[in-house]
């Protein structure tokens, strides 16, 4: 029996299958390509965007190559008889411009979900997030560990206890609080603001929505270890360990470090080593081509350079409560100060600059003036009770020049309710200008060194011509400035006061923010590195030109800021003085 055969199909037959399947491979491809391109959609605009996003900001924003330098911190705006007009004859030099290239790259920025958290109202830390990197413990926790090689003559590891606080301080004459005081070392500030860091309230995992990113490097007591009989491999390793960290993090890339910043309680010069000869002092972690986009903050900075802001240094009282910082400001004043004026310090015989003998002695000469000598074998000068009482009974507190520029003193003495008498305006004018008015009278007294030099000015005279009335304006204002110049208790948590660590992020963030929004704005910078100190000063709508204080920082010889080292022979001086504070 034969079996049936299919029949063979006709070849239009043939045709008309083959037609179906490729129709039916098409209609899948395009599926495929429809929800690809919805996924692609869904995952930029809803996961790496905020969903309440405006459809008209995810356009690509245009923006100029030029590197941006930003000096000022923020928009904030005060009265000043500082002023820097632009002169009649002289080119004005604006801070920024919008830029004219036409040949800007078009892309989006890997920082715009940070700045468009500003736009929700309904989150408190919209705009303020901080990202803190998680270095590796030889960055700082084990530099704890062993504190006592933290430095040659003083034990450190004492002043690392209370979250960096030191040892509580009693209250024995009564001229501190019962509580918040503590024997703070002037140097501490380093692990004090790790360790507030850790309390703020806007700390985040994410960093693609942090306002700015913190580096929590101990490069104060870093540099500390290895100042002396080091060479500058030692002194330089962990500065440039850290920058080889940083650059492998996808955080850095963002914006190439400029929205990182980090701390060191230490002046800037320590940071600034000119050459690489073994003699020369410090590190040159400031030098360093990735750490100069980072802004590092320090208790004195550079006049001359664009990469460091001073801090306040750290001051015996940590409150623990909003309270006890209202109970000790109306105690400052309502105290009765019964010396004109007081100085406490000792002479630089071996700096033939200094003005502290002629401050010592117009100190001594005068019936209104008192005077707390620190030179060898006087304790009272070292003791936190003896100073802070000096200071308690007296109207103005005069603040020469230290080995540097700065010293801790200017804010013990403001701590006291005492009006300070500056004689430089690198001591405080152009160092604090986050904490302190831009309007230096309004709590201050300035007297130029070359005026006590020339011994043409007594200090007695001048400041008996300023009127009760002036002196209690001055003096309330400085009471009010407390609150910014003190280092709250890390432990624990202000309510409504903003203290100098607070004001100290902010700034940052303020920096960040708008450096941000001129890179989006396509603004060049013609920023002048050298002239950094007078940026700092200026108001909205002013310029850079002649100022009263050019005397003071005259330019750098060569483009070299500080050429005959007199700032690195400083830093050694403060070191050497430590030393002699503690034998």
């Amino acid at each position: 029996m034969m079996k049936r055969r299919s029949p063979t199909s006709s070849p239009l037959e043939e045709m008309e299958k083959g037609a179906a399947k490729k129709q039916a491979r098409l209609c899948l491809l395009a599926l495929l390509s429809v929800f690809l391109w919805f996924f692609l959609l869904y995952f930029h605009f809803i996961v790496l965007g905020d969903s309440t996003v405006d459809p008209a900001q995810l356009n690509p924003i245009s923006v100029g190559s030029e590197s941006i330098n930003t000096r000022s911190a923020s928009s904030h705006v005060s009265n000043s008889q500082s002023i820097i007009n632009q002169p009649s004859n002289a080119q004005p030099i604006p801070i920024s411009h919008p830029s004219t290239n036409a040949h800007h790259k078009s892309e989006n920025f890997l920082f715009m979900r940070a700045l468009r958290t500003l736009e929700n109202k309904n989150d408190p830390c919209g705009g303020r997030y901080i990202y803190v990197h998680d270095l590796p413990p030889r960055f700082n926790e084990d530099m704890l560990k062993e504190c006592r090689s933290l430095s040659l003559w003083t034990n450190m590891c004492k002043f690392t206890t209370n979250a960096g606080l030191g040892p509580p301080l009693e209250n024995v004459e009564g001229v501190f609080s019962n509580t918040g005081w503590y024997a703070t070392n002037q140097f501490a500030v380093d692990v004090i603001f790790n360790n507030r860091m850790k309390q703020y309230e806007c700390l985040t995992n994410d960093s693609s929505i942090a306002a700015a990113i913190f580096v929590p490097f101990y490069a104060g007591f870093d540099i500390a270890r290895y100042l002396w009989g080091y060479n500058i491999s030692r002194r330089d390793a962990a500065s440039l360990d850290l920058v080889d960290w940083l650059e492998k993090r996808p955080e850095w890339s963002v914006m190439g470090g400029k929205d990182h910043f980090l701390v060191a309680g230490r002046i800037t010069w320590d940071f600034r080593r000119l050459s690489d000869e073994n003699s020369d002092w410090g590190n040159k972690l400031l030098f360093l081509p990735s750490a100069k986009n980072m802004s590092m903050l320090v208790v004195e900075s550079s006049p001359w350079n664009a990469n460091d802001f001073g801090i306040p240094y750290p001051t015996y009282f940590h409150p623990a409560k909003d309270a006890d910082v209202f109970i000790w400001q109306d105690r400052m004043r309502k105290l009765e100060r019964k010396w004109l004026f007081s100085f406490a310090g000792a002479p630089r015989p071996d700096n033939p600059k200094s003005i502290r003998g002629q401050i010592i002695d117009q100190c001594k000469n005068s019936k209104v003036g008192k005077l707390l000598e620190c030179d060898f074998g006087e304790s009272k000068c070292h003791s936190p009770s003896s100073i802070m009482k000096m200071f308690q009974s007296s109207l103005f507190c005069l603040q020469p020049q230290g080995d540097s520029y700065t010293r801790r003193s200017a804010f013990d003495s403001m701590l006291a309710g005492c009006i300070p008498v500056f004689f430089h305006p690198g001591s405080a004018y152009t160092q604090y200008t986050w904490h302190l008015p831009k309007n230096y009278s309004k709590y201050s007294v300035f007297i130029p060194e070359d005026d006590i030099r020339k011994r043409n000015v007594s200090i007695e005279q001048r400041l008996s011509q300023i009127s009760l009335e002036e002196v209690k304006i001055m003096r309330e204002e400085v009471i009010s400035l407390i609150p910014r110049l003190i280092y709250a208790d890390p432990r624990s948590k202000l309510e409504t006061i903003k203290d100098a660590f607070d004001v100290a992020v902010q700034a940052v963030i303020d920096k960040v923010t708008k450096l941000r929004r001129d890179i989006i704005g396509g603004r060049a910078d013609n920023f002048i590195e050298e002239l950094s100190w007078k940026y700092a000063l200026l108001e909205e709508g002013q310029f850079v030109g002649p100022h009263e204080w050019d005397p003071f920082f005259s330019k750098p010889k060569n483009g070299n800021v500080d050429p005959d080292g007199s700032s690195a022979e400083a830093a050694k001086n403060s070191w050497k003085n430590e030393k002699i504070q503690q034998s």
